[in-house]
């Protein structure tokens, strides 16, 4: 990939908790690019996954219940008193995506938190609660939200607080928190990299696409999920979609590669794209993320998925 310039990024791949191999590629095809030691790119919607934790953590705590309604916190929303905090985890609440107003992204522009709210609010419901599943960036606004409600304090704060720091996770960040040394997204055209010109405004995605991370960062984090050292075994049980009836769960996917079942969360942004995936029978993990994306990033992982069980499971080691 890295010879044929067909990407630029970097993946990490994990076993029983320990690095097994990490590479960062395509940066030396790019003029006055270099991956410095700790780089942090933009994961996108596997934010989401931090946020769901942090809703699941309240659960635990008894602060917070999945059968709790929308209208205890946002009673303005359409159809508040129908959707519960679990429709708003699993995308079946009805509600759309504010990041899209009429047909075009328009958080590339700093938008104030009434205007995000106004718009999740004109945009109703396209079906009633858990009549079907639809992929709902305002529903993951509206738990960020109800997370500051609660904790009485900025989501990077609530972040820093109950993960990141318990957890030694310098390299993980919400935009708010002003991290430093994050890549910047680039797009192949021409047959040449360039900077991209516009990218989304973070501080309007934040809970729902605003976390930047290393590849490290993000292993640690979804292995420490899986081995139960952030929320209780019940909690991850409902978090996890049903194989074979499901794609999503209340946070987290699910992805079959040829009968390997990984979960996880997928992100992208306009000039990043990420992905956090965990398989539970080998105790693998991989994060792979890009800040110039030629190959989808599925399209990209799923060979490697297969390198890695070819003769018995073997995770190679960098040399």
């Amino acid at each position: 990939i890295e010879r044929s310039g067909m990407g630029v990024g970097s993946i990490a791949i994990y076993q029983n908790g320990e690095q097994a191999y990490s590479r960062t590629f395509g940066q030396k095809n790019i003029p006055g690019l270099s991956a410095s030691g700790g780089l942090r790119y933009h994961v996108g919607s596997v934010t989401k996954l931090l946020t769901a934790t942090l809703i699941f953590k309240l659960v635990d705590q008894g602060g917070l219940s999945l059968d709790t309604r929308l209208s205890e916190f946002f009673p303005e929303v359409p159809n508040a008193s129908k959707i519960t905090i679990g429709n708003l985890l699993d995308h079946t609440s009805g509600l759309g995506s504010y990041v899209v107003k009429d047909g075009e992204v328009w958080v590339t522009e700093q938008r104030d938190p009434k205007q995000l709210m106004d718009l999740i609010i004109k945009q109703g419901i396209a079906f009633e609660p858990n009549q079907k599943v639809a992929y709902s960036n305002s529903a993951y606004y509206l738990l960020t939200a109800i997370l500051e409600k609660i904790h009485g304090r900025p989501y990077h704060r609530i972040l820093e607080r109950e993960i990141t720091g318990p957890l030694v996770l310098k390299d993980l960040l919400s935009a708010s928190s002003k991290p430093k040394n994050v890549a910047l997204p680039y797009r192949y055209e021409n047959g040449s990299w360039s900077q991209l010109d516009k990218e989304i405004v973070f501080s309007n995605v934040i809970g729902v696409g605003d976390v930047v991370a290393t590849p490290q960062s993000m292993n640690k984090f979804i292995n420490y999920l899986f081995n139960g050292k952030v929320i209780s075994a019940n909690s991850l049980a409902l978090m996890l979609p049903v194989i074979g009836r499901e794609e999503w769960g209340k946070g987290i996917a699910i992805w079959d590669f040829d009968g390997k079942i990984y979960f996880g969360h997928g992100g992208d942004t306009l000039g990043s794209h990420a992905l956090l995936l965990y398989n539970m029978d080998a105790d693998i993990s991989i994060a792979y993320v890009t800040n110039g994306e030629r190959i989808k990033k599925e399209d990209f992982i799923k060979p490697l998925v297969s390198l890695l069980y070819e003769g018995g499971l073997h995770v190679p080691k960098r040399k």
